[in-house]
């Protein structure tokens, strides 16, 4: 008999990402919660919105484009000076924002969200901040995922479709092709959350107020981030939970790229969690928390999602036994 052999690193890494789409559930969370995050912000930006991105901005359509011009981005809104335009952009931003978080059609809406991102980013770069940068670049990420596959308007009608026998071998390579092209951007979101929490945990530790425990000190004395003076001054009255609090949010930052893909990731984005509502309430920064809150979410597997929506009701008292499915024959699930 032929001893059996245990596949190479590269074999099992090479199935891992041709064989099954990973991480649908958070492919879906990403897709729902960057959408409504967008849709909410420029709700919220609507009564500014000409001083922002309109024709009326001090930061003219001209300047953005001459601006432009010099770093190679690009923004459908400049295209015209005309406040007609730019209101057909915005009432359709709104638009595709909303039927992207639904799921509807979202291999085209994915392309047009990133497109509606990018564009209302490049209009004003220079009033942007990092939850701005990490919002499009996800945007970009999503257009290449399969974020449609579950918990979306696609997928409600997909399970409606009667199920077909057989597959071409043309559509076994194309979804193929799109099982590639999701796990590789999955991927790459979850190294480029991991390299972001990295690099801000380190960068801090070189600073000298997070060393000594009073970076959140000064920080709740800045005037731009006092949403709630009367709260910012009861939190710096406790000096030992500040110090406590920096403490702790360096080692989590750090410990993100070692704890991301093992048991300890649940105490980790617990931690995150708590750090990002505190960011949003007490430095009112509710988009960069919640663009941080939602990217995430991409370290959470399919079992975590499935295990919230169907527990398992055959340990439950008087519980009939599962029936097991009748045998089907083995065809790709599309992605």
């Amino acid at each position: 008999m032929a001893a059996d052999r245990t596949p190479d690193p590269v074999t099992r890494a090479f199935t891992l990402l041709t064989e099954r789409a990973v991480s649908l559930h958070a492919a879906a969370v990403l897709r729902a919660g960057y959408g409504l995050l967008y849709l909410a912000f420029l709700l919220r930006e609507f009564p500014h919105r000409d001083e922002i991105w309109g024709p009326g901005s001090p930061w003219s359509p001209a300047l953005a484009r001459e601006l432009q011009g010099r770093t190679g981005w690009f923004s459908v809104l400049t295209l015209s000076d005309r406040p007609a335009w730019f209101a057909c952009c915005y009432a359709f931003a709104l638009l595709v924002c909303a039927l992207f978080a639904l799921g509807w059609r979202t291999r085209a809406l994915s392309v047009l969200f990133a497109l509606v991102v990018t564009s209302f980013h490049g209009r004003a770069i220079l009033m942007t901040d990092g939850g701005d940068n990490l919002i499009v670049l996800m945007a970009v990420y999503l257009a290449f995922t399969a974020c449609g596959s579950r918990w979306s308007l696609d997928a409600r009608r997909r399970g409606r479709r009667p199920a077909r026998p057989a597959v071409r071998q043309a559509a076994l390579v194309r979804v193929r092709l799109r099982t590639v092209l999701h796990n590789c951007a999955m991927f790459v979101i979850a190294a480029q959350v991991c390299v972001l929490y990295g690099s801000t945990g380190l960068y801090k530790v070189q600073g000298d107020q997070w060393r000594d425990g009073t970076a959140l000190h000064y920080v709740l004395h800045l005037g731009l981030f006092q949403p709630w003076p009367a709260l910012s001054h009861l939190a710096d009255q406790h000096p030992l939970a500040l110090a406590v609090t920096g403490y702790l949010t360096v080692l989590v930052q750090v410990a993100v790229p070692f704890a991301a893909f093992s048991r300890a990731k649940y105490a980790v984005l617990a931690l995150l969690l708590g750090m990002h509502l505190g960011i949003a309430v007490l430095l009112g920064l509710p988009v960069f928390s919640g663009a941080m809150i939602v990217a995430d979410a991409v370290f959470l597997p399919d079992r975590f999602f499935r295990s919230l929506r169907r527990p398992d009701r055959s340990r439950r008292p008087g519980a009939a036994p599962a029936v097991p499915a009748p045998a089907v024959p083995d065809v790709p699930a599309r992605v």
